[in-house]
């Protein structure tokens, strides 16, 4: 791979650095149009470092030079595809593999789910979405409770006290994720005290040290990374063997162990799901409240909906596909935020874009952050406005991105639940209010994020 002896690169440029690592370089040359490298060794990595962001450094390829775009990564060829007509030509055979999952995994150093062929990955990958299926089902009520605990206690509160929601929806996504994954043993706090501990310190090396050479620098953030690793690999299969002999089958792990997964494969997946399945769950849900609490108008129809659906009931593992407003506030959130602002295929065979050949094997990147804000396909794409996704044109459009339908990855399928739990409980019961002055800025990684703590209040509803 490349030595990421640069400061300050996004996080997502590691997913290119991933994928880059796992299959042989390609200097052949492109006539689409684009940057030209700037550096031999780097390509136009500097030029990604000088914008602050891939999706920010996107924005402006595509501006410059069109919807179908090009620049260098190292000595890759790198194709950009910036709106919708584009992507829905983009014909990719891989369809096996999913580029969140493949980063993670080699970012961690798991090699266990990369090269066993393509009937591998799918075995794996169906029996990774069936775990998380089935333990939605066993455990709703489980998500429904720690749910009510967080609502409950933001009602105790006085209607002027800040609630930090960056810090409040991650605890929530915390306890959700272990207790779903893991079993019974996440219910105190003291276990999950201790894997946020290690959460943090993993995620964050992972997206830092990893890329500007500065773990390697430092013999005592390295020992520390390595030893939250070991902590939380040796905690997932103590977890699983003691699941093993229990014989339980109504969590994540349980499924996972009845299938024909080895024991390292099985732990490997448990990382996953729990790492990314926390940020994710709590970056939407964060996202979800911050812009209901911009709009008196939205909360007051999702209000609406859920007393015509659920009436004083809690919401049900069955009622959740009869909120399809709730439903258009999520995508909306997802659409508006960028939750995911970059995507990636290897180009395993030459491919054609309007009248552009795509080499094979060029990584071509899917900018979704630029689509998702294109004003092509969303008429007043900055504004925050759910009711857009009564059109099917806009329904079509984002199914195609992968947020919805069956494409949609499973961490973010598992998200979905979470907040439509977390709005329908919270929404009728409280309403939220905005900060008078309080900026949102976005960290544009590989799941957006607040760049720092956002906060609301809240009153009861009368």
């Amino acid at each position: 791979m490349l030595d990421f002896a640069i400061f300050a690169v996004t996080f997502v440029i590691i997913l290119l650095g991933a994928v880059l690592y796992l299959y042989p370089s390609s200097r052949r040359a492109s006539g689409i149009p684009g940057l030209n490298p700037t550096d031999e060794k780097d390509g136009n990595l500097q030029d990604i470092v000088n914008k602050g962001s891939l999706h920010e450094f996107l924005v402006s390829l595509h501006e410059d030079f069109g919807s179908v775009a090009s620049f260098w990564f190292g000595r890759r060829l790198v194709v950009s595809l910036g709106s919708v007509n584009q992507l829905r030509q983009h014909i990719n055979p891989n369809h096996t593999t999913d580029s969140f999952e493949t980063m993670l995994k080699s970012l961690l150093g798991y090699q266990s789910g990369i090269g066993g062929g393509a009937n591998e990955t799918v075995r794996r990958k169906k029996v990774y979405e069936s775990a998380i299926n089935n333990t939605l089902k066993n455990n709703f009520p489980i998500m429904l409770e720690v749910v009510e605990e967080l609502v409950g206690k933001w009602k105790s509160f006085p209607d002027a006290q800040h609630i930090p929601l960056c810090a409040h929806l991650l605890g929530l996504s915390m306890k959700t994720v272990t207790q779903l994954a893991l079993g019974e043993c996440f219910r105190g706090d003291t276990e999950v005290i201790s894997f946020r501990k290690n959460h943090e310190v993993i995620w964050s090396e992972i997206g830092k040290g990893y890329l500007d050479g500065s773990l390697e620098k430092s013999s005592i953030r390295k020992g520390r990374y390595e030893k939250a690793l070991s902590e939380m690999e040796s905690m997932l299969l103590s977890v699983a063997k003691k699941r093993k002999v229990q014989g339980k089958q109504t969590v994540f792990v349980d499924t996972l162990l009845q299938s024909s997964l080895t024991e390292r494969q099985i732990m490997e997946d448990c990382m996953v799901f729990t790492l990314a399945g926390c940020v994710i769950a709590a970056n939407l849900c964060t996202w979800a409240l911050h812009f209901l609490s911009t709009s008196e108008e939205v909360q007051d129809k999702l209000y609406q909906e859920l007393q015509d659906v659920l009436g004083s009931d809690p919401v049900s593992l069955d009622k959740i596909p009869q909120l399809r407003y709730c439903q258009q506030v999520l995508n909306e959130t997802v659409r508006t935020a960028k939750l995911t602002p970059v995507a990636a295929r290897l180009q395993e065979v030459e491919g054609k874009v309007d009248q552009h050949v795509i080499p094979k094997e060029t990584l071509v990147i899917y900018a979704l952050g630029v689509v998702l804000q294109d004003s092509d396909t969303w008429s007043t794409p900055y504004r925050f406005d759910p009711d857009r996704f009564e059109e099917e044109s806009a329904r079509k459009s984002f199914c195609l991105l992968g947020f919805s339908g069956s494409q949609t990855c499973p961490e973010l399928s598992f998200a979905y639940t979470v907040a439509t739990v977390l709005l329908s409980t919270l929404v009728q019961q409280l309403k939220l209010h905005q900060l008078k002055g309080q900026v949102m800025e976005v960290r544009s990684e590989l799941v957006a994020t607040p760049k720092d703590e956002t906060w609301v209040t809240v009153s009861k509803r009368s």
